[in-house]
């Protein structure tokens, strides 16, 4: 993401986490007792333009590094804090145990002291069953100990850090971190490498699992090969924090990499749609009209059709899109269907400060065709994932502090 692109983010919401008092809820359950329009579609109402991303092939790898402030899907995270990564259980699916993978992160700061640099990290299971389990636990509200799938992480650091200049990036491959970071697991590279090989002492994995995947891999020859070496230029990968080396991992299920780049959805509309957009388009137009008219089969009632309706129509100003990042704390995200939307008393309070989270930003089923899911009966599947976040972005003694994810699937009978 260059200087522009994130100056742009810069300015997408910084005026409305303080003076905003009259902030509309964010409720859409017809039993509540509350219950407003508020994502009852008019076909005289148009939302307000939303800040559209896409994903592209990284022309230069070294714009990925943490020390660029990428905004970023596939591969593994560029961590902001790269020393207090996320820790205990909470990079484990809450279900069936797994180390969480890697979707997308997003640069998005907000010009204060302490957000000057702020990053909002997705992770989620990669099995489709736990994805189901996890729509039983996200209409229970509040849980004590909510069981789930997908996490979020907020992290966010002043102009003054321990590990980055207060100049911005050059993007010219000039740019350094401060200090290096964690070892990270060389199988995911993706969380802390705190368990050692206990035969070459050179291995690092954030969990049992992991460590065995290395092994049946291809750990088990290149082990007695790091038992005997003696020589630095054979260390495992992770051990050095900064380098081009710590970037790598040998899990061969990571998604592909692709770096996110952003453009206003006011610059779109149905004429540039239906001309230049879709010629030059990776999804070809009649994949994209053979997915609309399959996923209608599956809504039930005019509700969710209407739904369906306006969700197809804004997506198809601009049909690449992977994730829509909100302005501020007063919008709304666009649902695929009328069924499984939340209500306001179904989205919690920040855990940290007990304020109010807003959706700041939507990853939309697009993403799933670049990281190349098969479109099979088991495979990963999302109508919608929706990211809430504290409206204070408040401060909190932990440097990743867990936000809140609502995922829609395209089944209501499947929740």
């Amino acid at each position: 993401m260059n200087m522009d692109a994130i100056e742009k983010l810069k300015g997408v919401r910084i005026s409305s986490l303080d003076d905003d008092d009259d902030q509309e809820p964010v409720n859409i359950d017809k039993e509540d007792e509350d219950y407003d329009d508020y994502d009852d579609y008019d076909d005289d109402e148009e939302q307000e333009p939303a800040t559209l991303g896409f994903v592209e092939k990284p022309k230069d790898e070294s714009l990925l590094y943490r020390q660029c402030f990428p905004s970023k899907a596939g591969g593994v995270p560029a961590w902001l804090d790269p020393v207090n990564l996320p820790s205990g259980r909470s990079f484990m699916c809450d279900i069936c145990g797994e180390p969480f993978q890697f979707l997308l992160q997003v640069y998005t700061p907000i010009e204060k002291e302490n957000t000057f640099h702020r990053m909002l990290y997705v992770f989620m299971c990669l099995s489709m069953k736990c994805l189901l389990r996890d729509q039983h636990e996200q209409w229970k509200r509040h849980p004590e100990k909510p069981s789930r799938s997908v996490k979020v992480f907020r992290c966010q650091l002043s102009r003054i850090n321990p590990f980055y200049s207060s100049e911005p990036p050059k993007y010219d491959g000039s740019d350094k971190p401060s200090g290096s970071g964690a070892a990270l697991c060389d199988w995911c590279g993706t969380w802390k490498g705190d368990k050692l090989c206990s035969s070459c002492r050179r291995g690092r994995y954030c969990s049992e699992k992991h460590q065995s995947m290395h092994w049946r891999s291809d750990h088990k020859i290149t082990c007695q090969q790091l038992k005997i070496s003696s020589h630095e230029s054979v260390c495992a990968p992770n051990h050095i924090g900064t380098s081009v080396e710590s970037r790598k991992a040998a899990s061969n299920t990571l998604w592909p990499e692709f770096s996110i780049i952003i453009d206003d959805e006011s610059e779109y509309n149905t004429e540039m749609c239906e001309g230049n957009a879709l010629t030059t388009s990776l999804i070809s137009r009649n994949r994209i009209d053979d997915t609309m008219d399959s996923l209608l089969g599956v809504f039930q009632g005019d509700d969710d059709k209407k739904s369906w309706a306006y969700f197809q129509e804004r997506i198809a100003k601009a049909p690449e899109q992977v994730l829509r990042y909100y302005r501020n704390t007063n919008a709304r995200p666009i649902w695929p269907a009328s069924s499984g939307r939340p209500s306001k008393l179904d989205i919690p309070k920040c855990s940290y400060c007990g304020g109010s989270l807003y959706c700041e930003f939507q990853i939309l089923p697009q993403l799933l065709y670049y990281l190349g899911v098969d479109n099979e009966v088991d495979s990963l599947d999302w109508a919608s994932i929706v990211v809430y976040a504290c409206e204070a972005s408040c401060e909190a003694s932990v440097a990743y502090k867990e936000e809140y994810a609502w995922v829609q699937l395209y089944s209501p009978s499947s929740t």
